[in-house]
């Protein structure tokens, strides 16, 4: 098959879809892989290195789309790169489709076969090519708000640890799943209240038995939200409903209630956002403020790390590529239901039952139009 990994072109976005050890995995199964000139300059990959491992490096973007049988990459296709995608053309990446209309409309248009990362499933549970990118965004959120709770930067000014006869700062988690939890790991390191709240008994069991008094859980309510966002210093929306939208468990009216200074990380920004007052920010401009609370909303917060991002989301994604490649995509996907569940649109057709209550679209079973 013909790889075709296009340099991303998102705001300040320093991924690529495939390092050069996993070209080099393609090229040994007898694949071609062509990436575009100065990929993977963000993650200190040069294209000496990937022609070193069998990659043809090619100069431009729209050369890459026009023969490439599979697309790779790491964020959902911009505008200028929905219009190139042909019909019959696989593209494997992160999509985040029920907050994004546009891309939708234009994916099923291109008809195109669009297979999500973060809907694939897994025999385990969870979302294993998901879950790379959350541990890194549940960690980089608390940096992000630590950071945005120091004076100059609009917040409280506020140490997170505190120091000895001073209080340290309350963070509220909302959610704790894997952003959760890793956010309330390094919140709890740096010396923070932490308070971690769910719907799920089960989920908060668990993380209780992980962090034990480390940390305090809390069973999700109007109320318990409420009070917990009021008296937060930094609240960080973690929540997640595979493919849907975020549910908006914060109100306009909480955040207008919130102490002045105060820090909201909206991780659950890529599927909308948890908070009604968010809004996707870039890493160019990150954040602003409502209310006199500071939201920091950054879409693609793992490609402030595109090293660590790029090689765990490569540990991940790499078997799936093969597969694809391989075995062809309706192969590959009627032998493997959990890959088959990351396939969220194929030939104009929308086969992802939340995308399709989300936005108003006709589902369609992914294995009828497999074939």
């Amino acid at each position: 098959m013909k790889i075709g990994v296009p340099k991303e072109i998102k705001n300040h976005e320093y991924r690529v879809g495939m390092t050069p050890s996993s070209v080099r995995e393609a090229v040994s199964h007898g694949h071609s892989v062509m990436i575009e000139t100065h990929a993977g300059e963000g993650i200190g990959a040069t294209d000496n290195e990937y022609q070193a491992v069998g990659a043809t490096i090619i100069d431009r973007a729209e050369d890459i789309f026009s023969s490439a049988e599979m697309i790779v990459k790491v964020k959902e296709p911009q505008a200028v790169e929905r219009a190139m995608l042909r019909q019959g053309q696989i593209l494997f990446t992160y999509l985040h489709l029920a907050p994004d209309p546009d891309q939708t409309r234009d994916l099923i248009s291109s008809g195109a076969t669009c297979i999500a990362y973060e809907t694939v499933t897994s025999p385990y549970g969870g979302l294993p090519l998901l879950a790379p990118m959350s541990k890194v965004a549940g960690r980089m959120a608390i940096q992000a708000g630590a950071h945005c709770l120091e004076h100059p930067h609009g917040g409280r000014g506020i140490l997170l640890g505190g120091v000895p006869g001073v209080d340290r700062a309350k963070v509220v988690v909302l959610g704790a799943g894997v952003v959760g939890k890793h956010a309330a790991a390094i919140a709890a390191g740096m010396g923070a209240e932490v308070w971690v709240v769910d719907r799920s008994p089960e989920v908060i069991e668990a993380h209780w038995q992980q962090f034990g008094t480390s940390t305090n859980t809390v069973f999700s309510t109007r109320d318990a939200v409420e009070k917990h966002v009021l008296d937060a210093d930094l609240v960080i929306g973690g929540v997640l409903i595979p493919g849907a939208s975020a549910p908006k468990l914060v109100t306009h009216e909480m955040v207008a209630a919130m102490k002045p200074g105060s820090v909201i990380v909206d991780v659950a920004i890529d599927q909308g956002g948890c908070c009604e007052t968010s809004k996707a920010t870039t890493h160019a401009d990150p954040t602003y403020r409502v209310d006199d609370v500071v939201h920091y909303c950054v879409a693609n917060m793992p490609g402030g790390v595109p090293r660590t991002s790029t090689y765990a989301l490569n540990n991940v994604t790499l078997p799936h590529i093969l597969t694809l490649a391989n075995q062809g995509f309706r192969k590959a996907l009627k032998s493997d239901s959990h890959l088959c569940n990351g396939l969220n649109v194929h030939d104009g057709q929308v086969t992802n039952a939340e995308v399709a209550v989300d936005l108003g679209y006709n589902y369609v079973d992914p294995m009828s139009v497999l074939g």
